[in-house]
Protein backbone atom coordinates (compact mmCIF):
# COMPACT_ATOMS: atom_id res chain seq x y z
CA UNK A 1 0.00 0.00 0.00
CA UNK A 2 0.90 3.95 -0.74
CA UNK A 3 -0.60 4.99 2.50
CA UNK A 4 1.21 8.26 3.93
CA UNK A 5 3.47 7.21 6.97
CA UNK A 6 1.26 8.22 9.80
CA UNK A 7 -2.34 7.02 8.52
CA UNK A 8 -0.18 3.55 8.00
CA UNK A 9 1.22 3.74 11.76
CA UNK A 10 -2.76 4.61 12.77
CA UNK A 11 -3.59 0.91 10.53
CA UNK A 12 -1.12 -0.96 12.23
CA UNK A 13 -1.77 0.17 15.26
CA UNK A 14 -4.95 -0.46 15.35
CA UNK A 15 -4.17 -4.07 14.54
CA UNK A 16 -1.83 -4.40 17.28
CA UNK A 17 -4.79 -3.78 19.70
CA UNK A 18 -5.96 -7.00 18.36
CA UNK A 19 -3.29 -8.77 18.05
CA UNK A 20 -0.23 -7.04 20.24
CA UNK A 21 2.49 -10.08 20.28
CA UNK A 22 2.53 -10.75 16.27
CA UNK A 23 6.20 -9.70 15.49
CA UNK A 24 5.65 -8.76 11.49
CA UNK A 25 2.82 -6.21 12.60
CA UNK A 26 5.67 -4.86 15.59
CA UNK A 27 8.21 -4.90 12.98
CA UNK A 28 5.80 -2.94 10.41
CA UNK A 29 4.58 -0.30 12.66
CA UNK A 30 8.27 0.07 14.07
CA UNK A 31 9.04 0.85 10.37
CA UNK A 32 5.68 3.14 10.09
CA UNK A 33 6.53 5.24 13.34
CA UNK A 34 9.88 5.94 11.81
CA UNK A 35 8.80 7.24 8.50
CA UNK A 36 6.61 9.05 10.86
CA UNK A 37 9.09 10.51 12.84
CA UNK A 38 7.25 9.23 15.78
CA UNK A 39 10.85 8.30 17.44
CA UNK A 40 9.36 7.40 20.64
CA UNK A 41 6.92 5.41 20.03
CA UNK A 42 9.14 3.25 17.53
CA UNK A 43 11.11 2.95 20.75
CA UNK A 44 8.82 1.37 22.52
CA UNK A 45 7.38 -0.61 19.88
CA UNK A 46 10.90 -2.28 19.67
CA UNK A 47 11.27 -2.95 23.30
CA UNK A 48 8.13 -5.15 23.04
CA UNK A 49 9.77 -6.48 19.76
CA UNK A 50 12.41 -7.48 21.78
CA UNK A 51 10.20 -8.91 24.53
CA UNK A 52 8.42 -11.03 22.15
CA UNK A 53 11.36 -12.34 20.06
CA UNK A 54 14.36 -11.86 22.16
CA UNK A 55 17.72 -12.12 20.82
CA UNK A 56 16.01 -11.94 17.54
CA UNK A 57 17.98 -10.35 14.16
CA UNK A 58 15.05 -8.64 13.05
CA UNK A 59 14.18 -6.96 16.70
CA UNK A 60 18.27 -6.19 16.81
CA UNK A 61 18.11 -4.48 13.04
CA UNK A 62 15.61 -2.19 14.49
CA UNK A 63 16.79 -1.15 17.57
CA UNK A 64 19.52 -0.08 15.82
CA UNK A 65 17.16 1.93 13.39
CA UNK A 66 15.53 3.29 16.12
CA UNK A 67 19.37 4.56 17.86
CA UNK A 68 20.10 6.25 14.43
CA UNK A 69 17.03 8.20 14.39
CA UNK A 70 17.70 9.18 17.83
CA UNK A 71 21.27 10.23 16.83
CA UNK A 72 22.59 7.77 19.27
CA UNK A 73 25.17 6.43 17.05
CA UNK A 74 27.43 4.74 18.99
CA UNK A 75 24.51 2.25 20.41
CA UNK A 76 23.51 1.72 17.02
CA UNK A 77 27.19 0.99 15.96
CA UNK A 78 27.28 -2.14 18.36
CA UNK A 79 23.68 -3.13 17.49
CA UNK A 80 24.59 -3.48 14.03
CA UNK A 81 28.11 -5.13 15.38
CA UNK A 82 26.58 -8.02 17.12
CA UNK A 83 23.80 -8.07 14.41
CA UNK A 84 26.39 -8.74 11.22
CA UNK A 85 28.34 -11.31 14.16
CA UNK A 86 24.71 -13.51 13.52
CA UNK A 87 23.79 -12.52 10.01
CA UNK A 88 25.94 -11.02 6.84
CA UNK A 89 23.73 -8.51 4.86
CA UNK A 90 24.20 -5.84 3.07
CA UNK A 91 22.06 -3.31 5.12
CA UNK A 92 23.26 -4.21 8.13
CA UNK A 93 26.63 -3.38 6.74
CA UNK A 94 25.72 -0.20 5.04
CA UNK A 95 23.98 0.97 8.25
CA UNK A 96 27.06 0.16 10.68
CA UNK A 97 29.31 2.36 7.84
CA UNK A 98 27.23 4.97 8.43
CA UNK A 99 27.03 4.69 11.95
CA UNK A 100 30.85 4.41 12.23
CA UNK A 101 31.20 7.51 10.24
CA UNK A 102 29.04 9.37 12.13
CA UNK A 103 30.79 9.08 15.46
CA UNK A 104 33.80 9.90 13.20
CA UNK A 105 35.64 6.63 12.66
CA UNK A 106 35.26 7.18 9.23
CA UNK A 107 38.26 5.26 8.36
CA UNK A 108 36.27 2.03 9.92
CA UNK A 109 33.72 2.97 7.92
CA UNK A 110 35.12 2.75 4.56
CA UNK A 111 36.83 -0.55 5.40
CA UNK A 112 33.39 -1.60 6.28
CA UNK A 113 31.63 -0.48 3.24
CA UNK A 114 32.89 -3.83 0.91
CA UNK A 115 32.09 -3.94 -3.13
CA UNK A 116 29.07 -6.00 -2.25
CA UNK A 117 27.73 -3.91 -0.46
CA UNK A 118 28.60 -0.58 -2.69
CA UNK A 119 27.31 -2.91 -5.68
CA UNK A 120 23.76 -3.51 -4.00
CA UNK A 121 23.09 -0.04 -1.87
CA UNK A 122 22.67 3.42 -3.36
CA UNK A 123 23.36 4.74 -0.25
CA UNK A 124 26.66 2.54 0.47
CA UNK A 125 28.12 3.95 -3.09
CA UNK A 126 27.00 7.80 -1.63
CA UNK A 127 28.94 6.96 1.62
CA UNK A 128 32.07 5.19 0.06
CA UNK A 129 32.04 8.32 -2.77
CA UNK A 130 31.97 11.12 0.65
CA UNK A 131 34.49 9.26 2.42
CA UNK A 132 36.96 8.57 -0.05
CA UNK A 133 36.83 12.06 -1.29
CA UNK A 134 37.05 13.42 1.81
CA UNK A 135 40.18 11.57 2.10
CA UNK A 136 41.68 13.34 -0.62
CA UNK A 137 41.51 9.62 -2.92
CA UNK A 138 40.26 11.80 -5.43
CA UNK A 139 40.82 8.83 -8.57
CA UNK A 140 39.49 6.45 -6.35
CA UNK A 141 36.32 8.21 -5.83
CA UNK A 142 35.86 9.05 -9.22
CA UNK A 143 36.33 5.38 -10.40
CA UNK A 144 33.50 4.17 -7.73
CA UNK A 145 31.23 7.47 -8.17
CA UNK A 146 31.36 6.52 -11.77
CA UNK A 147 31.02 2.85 -11.57
CA UNK A 148 27.68 3.18 -9.46
CA UNK A 149 26.39 6.10 -11.56
CA UNK A 150 25.99 3.51 -14.28
CA UNK A 151 24.09 1.21 -12.12
CA UNK A 152 22.14 3.83 -10.04
CA UNK A 153 21.92 7.05 -12.58
CA UNK A 154 18.78 8.30 -10.99
CA UNK A 155 19.64 8.13 -7.35
CA UNK A 156 19.54 11.75 -5.97
CA UNK A 157 22.04 11.03 -3.35
CA UNK A 158 24.55 9.66 -5.40
CA UNK A 159 24.57 12.46 -7.62
CA UNK A 160 24.52 14.54 -5.40
CA UNK A 161 27.68 13.43 -3.81
CA UNK A 162 29.34 13.21 -7.51
CA UNK A 163 28.37 16.53 -8.06
CA UNK A 164 30.58 17.75 -4.78
CA UNK A 165 33.40 15.56 -5.55
CA UNK A 166 33.18 16.81 -9.29
CA UNK A 167 33.43 20.18 -8.24
CA UNK A 168 36.27 19.76 -6.20
CA UNK A 169 38.23 18.39 -9.20
CA UNK A 170 37.20 20.86 -11.40
CA UNK A 171 35.24 19.20 -13.74
CA UNK A 172 32.24 21.30 -14.11
CA UNK A 173 30.78 19.42 -16.54
CA UNK A 174 30.27 16.51 -14.47
CA UNK A 175 29.15 18.29 -11.28
CA UNK A 176 26.54 20.48 -13.37
CA UNK A 177 25.50 17.48 -14.83
CA UNK A 178 25.11 14.98 -11.65
CA UNK A 179 23.49 18.39 -9.77
CA UNK A 180 20.71 19.24 -12.28
CA UNK A 181 19.94 15.29 -11.98
CA UNK A 182 19.84 15.52 -8.34
CA UNK A 183 16.83 17.41 -8.06
CA UNK A 184 16.11 19.34 -5.15
CA UNK A 185 18.80 17.77 -2.75
CA UNK A 186 19.85 20.45 -0.86
CA UNK A 187 23.84 19.10 -1.43
CA UNK A 188 23.26 19.22 -5.57
CA UNK A 189 21.55 22.56 -4.81
CA UNK A 190 24.54 23.67 -3.16
CA UNK A 191 27.12 22.66 -5.77
CA UNK A 192 25.04 24.38 -8.15
CA UNK A 193 25.24 27.80 -6.44
CA UNK A 194 28.74 27.27 -6.30
CA UNK A 195 28.71 26.77 -10.41
CA UNK A 196 26.58 29.58 -10.90
CA UNK A 197 29.02 31.47 -8.69
CA UNK A 198 31.56 30.76 -10.66
CA UNK A 199 30.20 31.86 -13.68
CA UNK A 200 29.62 35.15 -12.32
CA UNK A 201 26.03 34.87 -11.83
CA UNK A 202 24.98 36.12 -8.64
CA UNK A 203 21.52 35.98 -8.50
CA UNK A 204 21.21 32.17 -9.46
CA UNK A 205 23.79 31.26 -7.11
CA UNK A 206 21.71 33.12 -4.25
CA UNK A 207 18.60 31.48 -5.27
CA UNK A 208 20.14 28.07 -5.27
CA UNK A 209 22.43 28.57 -1.77
CA UNK A 210 18.65 29.74 -0.27
CA UNK A 211 17.04 26.75 -1.59
CA UNK A 212 19.95 24.60 -0.19
CA UNK A 213 19.48 25.96 2.94
CA UNK A 214 15.90 26.00 3.04
CA UNK A 215 16.44 22.05 2.72
CA UNK A 216 19.04 21.52 5.05
CA UNK A 217 20.80 23.88 8.24
CA UNK A 218 23.88 22.03 8.69
CA UNK A 219 25.11 22.98 5.52
CA UNK A 220 28.38 24.58 5.20
CA UNK A 221 29.10 25.19 1.35
CA UNK A 222 25.41 26.58 1.15
CA UNK A 223 26.32 28.89 4.47
CA UNK A 224 30.03 29.46 2.74
CA UNK A 225 28.56 29.84 -1.18
CA UNK A 226 25.86 32.58 0.47
CA UNK A 227 28.21 34.54 2.18
CA UNK A 228 30.61 34.59 -0.91
CA UNK A 229 27.58 35.52 -3.49
CA UNK A 230 27.21 38.25 -0.70
CA UNK A 231 30.93 39.16 -1.08
CA UNK A 232 30.81 39.09 -4.37
CA UNK A 233 28.29 41.48 -4.58
CA UNK A 234 30.30 43.87 -2.45
CA UNK A 235 28.26 43.45 0.72
CA UNK A 236 30.67 42.14 2.88
CA UNK A 237 28.35 43.03 5.98
CA UNK A 238 25.87 40.95 4.76
CA UNK A 239 28.33 38.03 4.09
CA UNK A 240 30.29 38.13 7.27
CA UNK A 241 27.19 36.35 9.26
CA UNK A 242 26.93 33.69 6.65
CA UNK A 243 30.61 33.24 6.36
CA UNK A 244 31.06 33.02 10.24
CA UNK A 245 27.78 30.13 10.04
CA UNK A 246 29.44 27.92 6.96
CA UNK A 247 33.50 27.99 9.08
CA UNK A 248 31.64 27.11 12.45
CA UNK A 249 29.82 24.17 10.59
CA UNK A 250 33.11 23.36 8.74
CA UNK A 251 35.10 23.64 11.97
CA UNK A 252 39.14 23.54 11.02
CA UNK A 253 38.26 24.32 7.56
CA UNK A 254 41.14 26.98 7.27
CA UNK A 255 39.88 29.14 3.78
CA UNK A 256 36.58 29.36 5.27
CA UNK A 257 37.91 31.24 8.41
CA UNK A 258 39.93 33.47 6.09
CA UNK A 259 37.22 34.20 4.06
CA UNK A 260 35.29 34.85 7.32
CA UNK A 261 37.99 37.22 8.14
CA UNK A 262 38.42 39.07 5.23
CA UNK A 263 34.10 40.11 5.25
CA UNK A 264 34.39 41.92 8.36
CA UNK A 265 37.57 43.17 7.72
CA UNK A 266 35.93 44.69 4.60
CA UNK A 267 32.44 45.48 6.93
CA UNK A 268 34.91 47.76 8.87
CA UNK A 269 35.50 45.49 12.02
CA UNK A 270 39.49 44.94 11.51
CA UNK A 271 39.37 43.46 15.27
CA UNK A 272 36.62 40.80 13.56
CA UNK A 273 38.77 39.53 11.45
CA UNK A 274 41.57 39.30 13.33
CA UNK A 275 39.42 36.92 15.61
CA UNK A 276 38.93 34.89 12.08
CA UNK A 277 42.51 34.81 11.20
CA UNK A 278 43.90 34.15 14.08
CA UNK A 279 41.63 30.70 14.49
CA UNK A 280 42.71 29.82 10.56
CA UNK A 281 46.43 30.38 12.14
CA UNK A 282 45.65 27.62 15.17
CA UNK A 283 44.62 25.57 12.86
CA UNK A 284 47.84 25.28 10.78
CA UNK A 285 50.45 27.82 11.78
CA UNK A 286 52.27 26.98 8.41
CA UNK A 287 49.54 28.37 6.25
CA UNK A 288 50.37 31.27 4.72
CA UNK A 289 47.06 33.10 4.07
CA UNK A 290 47.12 33.35 7.75
CA UNK A 291 49.95 35.48 8.31
CA UNK A 292 49.80 37.68 5.26
CA UNK A 293 45.77 38.69 6.70
CA UNK A 294 46.80 39.19 9.55
CA UNK A 295 49.65 41.03 8.19
CA UNK A 296 46.57 43.59 6.74
CA UNK A 297 45.01 43.28 9.81
CA UNK A 298 48.54 44.54 11.76
CA UNK A 299 48.43 47.87 8.92
CA UNK A 300 45.07 48.76 10.04
CA UNK A 301 45.40 48.72 13.79
CA UNK A 302 48.85 50.81 12.84
CA UNK A 303 51.54 48.10 13.74
CA UNK A 304 53.28 48.19 10.99
CA UNK A 305 56.54 46.59 12.31
CA UNK A 306 54.37 43.40 12.99
CA UNK A 307 53.15 43.67 9.90
CA UNK A 308 56.59 43.29 8.00
CA UNK A 309 57.60 40.48 10.63
CA UNK A 310 54.14 38.59 9.36
CA UNK A 311 54.53 39.48 5.84
CA UNK A 312 58.15 37.98 5.64
CA UNK A 313 57.06 34.60 7.66
CA UNK A 314 53.89 34.55 4.89
CA UNK A 315 56.10 35.15 1.73
CA UNK A 316 58.49 32.58 2.64
CA UNK A 317 55.84 30.46 3.46
CA UNK A 318 54.29 30.96 0.16
CA UNK A 319 55.78 33.47 -2.80
CA UNK A 320 52.55 33.73 -4.33
CA UNK A 321 50.71 34.88 -0.68
CA UNK A 322 48.13 37.13 -2.06
CA UNK A 323 47.45 38.44 1.21
CA UNK A 324 51.09 39.07 1.85
CA UNK A 325 51.48 40.49 -1.43
CA UNK A 326 48.65 43.08 -0.53
CA UNK A 327 50.06 43.65 2.79
CA UNK A 328 53.34 44.93 0.76
CA UNK A 329 50.93 47.16 -1.06
CA UNK A 330 49.48 48.48 1.94
CA UNK A 331 53.03 49.02 3.85
CA UNK A 332 54.04 51.23 0.62
CA UNK A 333 51.31 53.58 1.00
CA UNK A 334 51.70 56.81 3.05
CA UNK A 335 48.25 57.53 3.31
CA UNK A 336 46.85 55.26 5.95
CA UNK A 337 43.52 56.56 5.17
CA UNK A 338 43.22 54.90 1.33
CA UNK A 339 43.97 51.20 3.33
CA UNK A 340 40.34 50.37 2.68
CA UNK A 341 40.47 51.45 -0.61
CA UNK A 342 43.33 49.47 -1.85
CA UNK A 343 41.85 46.12 -0.21
CA UNK A 344 38.44 47.08 -2.07
CA UNK A 345 40.31 47.64 -5.51
CA UNK A 346 42.50 44.48 -4.82
CA UNK A 347 39.45 42.04 -3.71
CA UNK A 348 38.17 43.01 -7.31
CA UNK A 349 41.09 43.46 -9.73
CA UNK A 350 42.51 40.76 -11.76
CA UNK A 351 45.70 39.06 -10.11
CA UNK A 352 48.99 37.53 -11.41
CA UNK A 353 48.07 38.41 -14.69
CA UNK A 354 44.94 36.02 -15.05
CA UNK A 355 41.03 36.39 -14.44
CA UNK A 356 41.28 35.12 -10.79
CA UNK A 357 40.52 38.02 -8.44
CA UNK A 358 41.42 37.58 -4.69
CA UNK A 359 37.70 37.28 -4.25
CA UNK A 360 37.89 34.87 -6.52
CA UNK A 361 40.95 33.13 -4.67
CA UNK A 362 38.80 33.45 -1.39
CA UNK A 363 36.20 31.31 -3.06
CA UNK A 364 38.52 28.22 -4.05
CA UNK A 365 40.08 28.67 -0.57
CA UNK A 366 36.89 27.98 0.76
CA UNK A 367 36.30 24.24 -1.01
CA UNK A 368 37.10 22.46 1.77
CA UNK A 369 40.08 20.31 0.07
CA UNK A 370 42.19 23.32 -0.65
CA UNK A 371 42.44 24.05 2.68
Amino acid sequence: MNDPAPLRLRRLLGYLDADPDNPPLLADAIRAALDAGEVDRADALAAHLRLVTPGSAESGYLTGMVAMHRGDFAAATQRFRDLLALREDAATRFNLAWSLAMTGDKATALATLTPPVVDAVPAAAMLRVQLLHEAQRFDEAMAIGRAALARFPDDHGLLAAMATLALDVDDADLARACAVGAGDHPEALAALGVLDLHAGDLAAAQAAFDRSLAAREVNPRAWIGRGLAELAGHRPAAAAPHLDRGAQQFGDHIGSWIAAGWAWYLAGDAAAGRQRFERALAIDPAFAESHGSLAVTDIAEGRRDDARRRMTTALRLDRQCFSAALAGTLLASDDPAAAAVIVERAMATPIDGGQMTIAGYLARLTQPTLH
